[in-house]
């Protein structure tokens, strides 16, 4: 296998249907148990997503930490730095649209079932 043709393939490496491994680590482990539905929608954005991930990696990092090296976080920024936010946000707000349109079905049949 040529250069070009690892770098191909390992670009089209999925991890559990995530484009990549960094990806579906933190939507698995950090957002994933996020009542989202709790949260206005406008107020879900890249920005928030990245904001929320910092806080419990590095605020528990540096609560529990008396090492003064910045060796684990920069393992722990490269990390980060691979995760596609933006593939975050767009399963989130599918699932929240999954959700509503749930509840708007539930609605429409009463207290009968479905």
């Amino acid at each position: 296998m040529n250069k070009n043709e690892k770098t191909l393939h390992m670009s089209e490496k999925k991890y559990n249907g995530w484009g990549n491994y960094a990806t579906w680590r933190v939507n698995l482990e950090i957002l994933g148990d996020i009542e989202w539905q709790d949260v206005e929608v406008k107020g879900i954005t890249v920005d928030y997503l990245k904001e929320i991930v910092d806080e419990i990696v590095f605020d528990q990092y540096r609560a529990n930490n008396t090492i003064t090296s910045n060796l684990v976080e920069d393992y722990a920024n490269a990390f980060l730095s691979e995760v596609n936010y933006h593939e975050i946000l767009e399963h989130i707000l599918a699932e929240l649209d999954d959700e509503n349109d749930k509840d708007a079905l539930y609605k429409s049949y009463g207290d009968g079932e479905i």
